[in-house]
């Protein structure tokens, strides 16, 4: 599953439809529970009088219904959707102390208002109209904080959804996941079913009353918080930054450069992972051990320091809900000049394994507790589509996870997905960061995996001699 921008989604031509979430006033009642750690943070850096609150913060999902729009039969699956996840019918209120507090409406009170948009058919029109919209209209402050769209196509009988909400109430797993709960939601109504009970569509207020009893209890003696000490330790107690020495002057507006390419064809990848195998290596380590070495190769630089985003869904309760439910972790490889692969995948494999001391503490807690008000300019992520339900069918359905443009002047992520076809990376970074370096390094990147094969048969030990006790990260 590509992770895109919403501009580079081509939507067929259709008929627009805006499917709006509502309320009465009167249904808002206060809730005790706390917000995360890092949505209250996220909710205190926001400036209420912002136009534009959804800019550079919205993250969606866009996919290819394989059913006729009926608008009932749709109204209904939203509203159940909404009835079934107590996450898209909470919002905030700011007190006078500035603490963020939850409000919460009942499942009986949500509504589906739909709203036409005449005159605006073609998909291109469409697309730009929406970035637009979402941009406008989506806040960590402002309820609804999700917005549903509908391109109906009357010559295939089918229709586009795109689901797009503020990052408060939605992670990357929820983007995922949500497309096959909407079908089989939109068939359980159209069928005249009553929707499928689950003891997995667990609170996301009831994580955050867990998530902030464990971020209290952090301290400057906690084995996460000197994690993240050893960690900015190695950049002066700054955060990493990805190759700042390249970066160019550039206006402060200017959206950020976007690219996904794949890096390794289908039977490339699993030569790679037949060979990891072999040697009990995962490939997050291989992806994560040829990044560093391509860091090393492009930029001199016998460290690569960057943050990871890992799912923190602790129990089964969670698995399926909507929410915000991801922690920051800390990575640190190092790669000494002329390293092979062989070598490089034990260190990342270290660093991965040296991580998880800081899986289940709060970043933003951590950062607090070490009196860093920096956030992360550099992240890496990893995903193996395949651990996705039904992953094959939402490939066929066109699915898309999105994220709104960014127009951050340092920040650099990179996303890598191990697809059903392939490999693939996904980045964005400053406009002032020469295009000609991005892709040198991503080329590096993918000359390194394809060395792993060689230098694993060439340089590492023979897979009897790998320890039982040996575990993968």
């Amino acid at each position: 599953m590509e992770y895109t921008h919403l501009s580079e989604f081509q939507i067929r031509p259709g008929t627009l439809s805006i499917w709006t979430p509502e309320l009465p006033p009167a249904a808002w009642q206060p809730d005790d529970r706390p917000l995360t750690s890092v949505h209250a943070g996220y909710c205190a850096s926001v400036d209420p009088a912002d136009p534009r609150p959804g800019r550079g913060r919205w993250i969606g999902t866009v996919f290819e219904m394989d059913a006729r729009l009926e608008p009932a039969a749709w109204r209904e699956t939203l509203r159940r959707w909404h009835a079934r996840h107590e996450g898209l019918r909470t919002t905030v209120r700011v007190d006078a102390a500035g603490e963020p507090r939850r409000l919460l409406a009942p499942a009986t009170a949500v509504g589906i208002a739909e709203h036409r948009v005449d005159g605006l058919t073609d998909g291109a029109r469409i697309n730009e109209f929406l970035c637009g919209a979402l941009e406008l209209r989506l806040s960590p402050l402002v309820w609804p904080h999700l917005l549903a769209a509908t391109v109906e196509h009357a010559a295939t009988a089918d229709f586009t959804v795109l689901v797009a909400a503020d990052h408060s109430v939605m992670d990357a797993y929820s983007q995922a996941i949500l497309i096959l709960e909407l079908r089989t939601l939109y068939r359980e109504v159209l069928a005249g079913e009553q929707a499928r009970e689950s003891a997995t569509f667990g609170s996301a207020a009831d994580f955050a009353v867990v998530e902030r009893a464990a971020a209290a209890e952090l301290d400057a003696d906690s084995p996460a918080v000197a994690t993240w000490r050893e960690f900015l330790a190695g950049g002066d107690g700054t955060m990493p930054r990805f190759a700042p020495h390249t970066h160019r002057p550039a206006p402060a507006d200017l959206a950020q450069p976007s690219v996904s390419r794949r890096v390794l064809e289908l039977d490339q990848l699993e030569r790679v992972e037949a060979v990891l195998d072999q040697v009990r290596h995962r490939m997050s380590v291989a992806v994560f051990a040829a990044l560093a070495v391509a860091h090393q190769r492009r930029f001199g630089a016998e460290r690569m320091r960057t943050i990871m985003p890992i799912a923190t869904r602790p129990d089964l309760r969670w698995l399926e809900s909507m929410g915000w439910f991801v922690n920051v972790v800390p990575v640190d490889i190092r790669v000494e000049p002329e390293a092979g692969m062989a070598a490089a995948l034990e260190s990342a494999r270290t660093a991965l394994r040296r991580s998880r001391t800081a899986n289940d503490a709060s970043w933003s807690r951590v950062l607090e507790v070490l009196g860093v008000a920096e956030t992360p300019r550099f992240g890496i992520s990893f995903l193996d589509i395949r651990v996705l339900p039904g992953y094959e069918l939402v490939a066929d359905l066109r699915g898309r996870t999105l994220r709104a443009e960014s127009y951050s002047t340092d920040e650099v992520f990179l996303w890598v997905v191990r697809a059903a076809d392939g490999l693939y990376v996904s980045t964005r970074y400053p406009a002032g960061l020469p295009a000609e370096v991005m892709d040198e390094f991503l080329t590096a990147f993918g000359a390194a995996l394809a060395e792993v094969t060689a230098a694993v048969h060439l340089d590492a030990p023979a897979p009897a001699a790998a320890p039982v006790v040996a575990q993968a990260v």
